[in-house]
């Protein structure tokens, strides 16, 4: 018969450091390559809460604790790729702290009667840094006549070790940059931040000049602060406006990056080591997920609101009970196949007339006109329009034409240069007015044309009812 495994012996023999703490963020147990790690001794660091037992104050101990309190709150993995962070030396070691830069994951691990402990995954990468400084340090070359064969050979050596880091460098996922003297002159770019600038010629100009649009962004400030304190700056989804090419339009990007500084052995400061990465993509996403979700809460009530117009609309036109209860079930039938058909358009794209349809079923075909040809639309396009006209539908139901016995005529057509041009008029209802303050609709409708869709919006208010025209862009909607 098999022994059983001794799990902690095993956790003890990992060869990367590992630390287990509580939801309290008290230090429960942590491996031997850890206490090797940090050189604290077990007794120094077990059962007491990580901060006091690695006391920092600032940017570097509020991104642990956020990476921390996420792991602990969600469940979910959460990753610091670079942290610097300075951890206290024994009294052996003279005491003191130690400047460190690590790596750091942190991962759930539930327990035994429905708790949890977070571990902590961390590499010391100090090394990894100083060679980066190394790697990008100004040196004037030597001479023959200044040096003997075996020190040439060790010149050689490292500067074509130096060109081989450079070249790593150059091919790196992350974006990479050094910058040089007190105007941050480019001395190096790699190809992922040269894609980031739109593949412009940097090197050798100072960032003023060769990025001149992030010149009132506070960027070059940050570089100052960097350079006249010797600390690092660290920054998370930092949005940056770029333009892809020179005199294009700016575009937003969101951006984690690191300003290192990089020390000389006189403990001057040549330069900044730039490093980081893209997030837009996941911004964007974050973003959007939190609009979906307002849209989500602001529907539930509008659904109610909805629900009563169609009440009032049906209850005017029905000559008995019986009559109005069998309006009144089709028309809510009718919604609810509205909201079933927009969840399918999210991600199978819908036809323009097909969205129109479905938020306008409810309301009688009797009562709206269309006028203009089928347009295909892809599904997050198809998505911010089934917003808009669902804003603008429950308008007119609570206060437009659709809450009397008016009517509607919506009218677009598509040019080859133009886009899309949409009009939505109402008329027979009441005077329509400008509204005293911007609710959700109406910042949800200007945020899908405008944001979204990168379109133009216009709004009349008039003594015949509420006309709204749009234009979306061929490419935003076919692209």
């Amino acid at each position: 018969m098999n022994s059983p495994i001794d799990f902690r012996a095993v956790f003890d023999r990992i060869s990367t450091p590992y630390m287990l703490m509580d939801q309290q963020l008290v230090i429960v147990e942590m491996n031997q390559a850890y206490i090797e790690a940090t050189g604290r001794p077990r007794e120094e660091m077990q059962g007491r809460y990580v901060f006091d037992a690695f006391p920092s104050e600032g940017e570097s101990r509020r991104l642990l604790e956020e990476s921390f309190e996420r792991t602990r709150d969600t469940r979910a993995t959460d990753v610091i790729a670079v942290l610097h962070y300075a951890i206290p030396r024994s009294l052996e070691a003279g005491g003191g702290f130690e400047d460190r830069y690590w790596s750091c994951t942190h991962t759930w691990v539930p327990g035994s009667n429905g708790d949890g402990f977070v571990l902590q995954n961390t590499q010391d990468i100090t090394d990894l840094r100083r060679l980066k400084d190394e790697a990008f340090r100004p040196e004037a070359p030597p001479t023959t006549a200044m040096l003997g064969d075996s020190v040439l050979r060790r010149v050689e050596t490292l500067q074509s070790q130096s060109v081989q880091i450079r070249r790593l460098f150059m091919k790196a996922p992350s974006f990479v940059a050094v910058l040089r003297g007190p105007d941050h002159v480019f001395d190096f770019a790699n190809e992922s931040y040269l894609r980031l600038i739109g593949r412009r010629d940097i090197v050798g100009k100072p960032l003023e000049e060769a990025l001149p649009e992030i010149r009132e962004q506070g960027f070059i400030q940050l570089l100052d602060d960097v350079r006249r304190t010797g600390e690092p700056f660290i920054g998370r989804d930092v949005p940056v406006m770029l333009a892809r090419q020179p005199g294009e339009t700016l575009e937003e990007r969101f951006l984690d990056f690191l300003y290192q500084p990089i020390i000389e052995d006189d403990g001057s400061i040549s330069g900044v080591f730039v490093e980081g990465s893209d997030m837009t993509d996941r911004v964007v996403a974050n973003q959007r997920q939190r609009l979906l979700m307002d849209e989500l809460n602001h529907r539930v009530k509008n659904t109610l609101a909805t629900v009563q117009a169609i009440a009032q609309q049906t209850l005017r036109g029905a000559a008995d009970p019986d009559r109005f209860a069998g309006a009144f079930e089709a028309r809510l039938l009718a919604l609810s196949q509205t909201h079933n058909a927009l969840t399918d358009s999210r991600w199978e794209g819908a036809g323009l007339r097909q969205i129109l349809n479905q938020e306008l079923g409810p309301y009688g075909d009797e009562r709206i006109r269309m006028e203009g040809p089928d347009v295909h639309l892809p599904a997050r396009v198809a998505l911010s329009l089934g917003m808009v006209f669902h804003e603008l539908a429950t308008n007119a139901a609570k206060y437009g034409a659709l809450s009397t016995a008016g009517r509607l005529l919506l009218s677009w057509s598509v040019s080859e240069t133009g886009g899309l041009d949409f009009e939505w008029r109402e008329s027979g209802g009441p005077p329509a007015a400008p509204p005293d303050r911007r609710g959700f609709g109406s910042r949800l409708i200007e945020r899908s044309i405008t944001g979204e869709l990168h379109g133009t919006i216009a709004a009349d208010y008039g003594e015949s009812g509420l006309a709204v025209r749009f234009n979306v862009p061929l490419d935003r909607v076919f692209g």
